[in-house]
C-alpha cells in the first residue's frame, strides 16, 4: 500500500505525530521500484513473497521475516497471501552504541527463516506479533511499547551469529567477547571518523595490535577488510548526501571523506554498480 510516491521515493503515510505504520496486507498486488526512509519488516502469515532489494532478489516462505534497510531501492511482486509489513523511522536509534553497526549487517535486507536461524526466528516473529498486538490497541504509550519491542528484535540479532563472519578464528573462545567488545569499539571509532584520513597502523594501534594481526581479525569479525569498511562507510554516508538535490557530487565526495572525486565515483560504482550521478537521478524527485 503505497500512498505517497515520486519518482521512486516513497514518503511513508504515517499517522499525524507518529513515526510509525504496520498494516496486515492480503492485497495481491505489486508495489514497483521504490524506496524510503524508514527500515521495513515484513512477515509472511500465509504463502509466499517475492521481491528484489538492489538487485538481490528474495523468496520468502510463510513464516519467513525480512528485514529491509532505510533507503534501498525495493520492488515488492503480486503475492498470494497475508503479510505484516511494519514500517519505522529508527533515526531516533541512531545514538545507540553499536546500532549503526548491526542496522549495517542488515543492509540491503536480512532474510530470517526458521530453518536457518530457528531460536533467533522464534523470538523475532513473536516480537513481530507483540507489535501488532500493540499497534491494534489503544493502551498508554503505545508508540513507547512499539519502539521498545523493535529495539529488543535488534538486541536478538546483535546476539546471534547472523553472518558467517562473526566471532574470531584462532581465538580461545575463553577471549572471544573480549575480542569483540574491543572491535565493536574498533568499528564504531570507524563509523564516528570515516570521513577522515584513516591509516590502518595507527587505527591497529588503538587497538593495540600490529597492523598484520589487526588486518585478520577485522576480516574475521567484519567479514570484509579494513580498507573496505572504511569506504563502505564513506559510501553510505555518500548516499544521505546524494539525497539532497542541493549538494553536488563534488562536495558530496569531498564531504564523505574522499581525496579526489575520480576516487570517490569508481569507489561508488564498486559498491552500489551504479554511478553517483545515475544514483542521484534514481533517488532524486527532480
Amino acid at each position: 500500500m503505497i500512498k505517497i510516491l515520486e519518482g521512486t521515493r516513497e514518503t511513508v503515510d504515517f499517522a499525524e505525530g507518529s513515526d510509525l505504520l504496520l498494516y496486515d496486507n492480503t492485497d495481491y498486488e505489486e508495489y514497483p521500484l521504490h524506496w524510503h526512509k524508514p527500515i521495513e519488516i515484513i512477515m509472511t502469515i500465509t504463502g509466499g513473497y517475492h521481491m528484489d532489494c538492489n538487485g538481490v532478489h528474495f523468496d520468502m516462505k510463510e513464516g519467513d521475516i525480512i528485514f529491509i534497510g532505510p533507503a534501498v531501492l525495493h520492488h515488492l511482486y503480486a503475492s498470494e497471501g497475508e503479510r505484516l509489513i511494519f514500517q519505522a523511522d529508527v533515526s531516533n536509534y541512531n545514538n545507540i552504541r553499536d546500532f549503526e553497526y548491526y542496522l549495517s549487517l542488515l543492509q540491503p535486507a536480512f532474510l530470517f527463516t526458521s530453518a536457518e536461524f530457528p531460536g533467533l526466528h522464534k523470538k523475532l516473529s513473536a516480537l513481530m506479533l507483540e507489535i501488532k498486538s500493540e499497534y491494534d490497541g489503544n493502551s498508554p504509550m503505545r508508540e513507547a511499547s512499539i519502539y521498545s519491542l523493535l529495539l529488543q528484535m535488534f538486541i536478538a540479532i546483535s546476539r546471534e551469529n547472523i553472518t558467517e563472519s562473526a566471532g574470531f578464528s584462532d581465538v580461545k573462545q575463553s577471549k572471544q567477547q573480549e575480542y569483540l567488545d574491543k572491535f565493536m569499539t574498533i568499528c564504531e571509532y570507524i563509523n564516528n571518523h570515516c570521513t577522515e584520513d584513516l591509516v590502518l597502523e595507527d587505527v591497529a594501534g588503538l587497538a593495540g595490535f600490529s597492523k598484520f594481526h589487526f588486518s585478520r581479525l577485522f576480516k574475521d569479525f567484519t567479514g570484509v577488510t579494513f580498507y573496505k569498511y572504511v569506504n563502505m562507510r564513506r559510501i553510505n554516508i555518500a548516499e544521505q548526501l546524494l539525497l539532497d538535490p542541493e549538494i553536488n557530487v563534488t562536495e558530496v565526495a569531498i564531504r564523505s571523506g574522499f581525496n579526489s572525486v575520480s576516487a570517490f565515483m569508481r569507489m561508488f560504482k564498486q559498491i552500489k554498480g551504479c554511478t553517483p550521478t545515475e544514483f542521484k537521478r534514481m533517488y532524486v524527485w527532480l
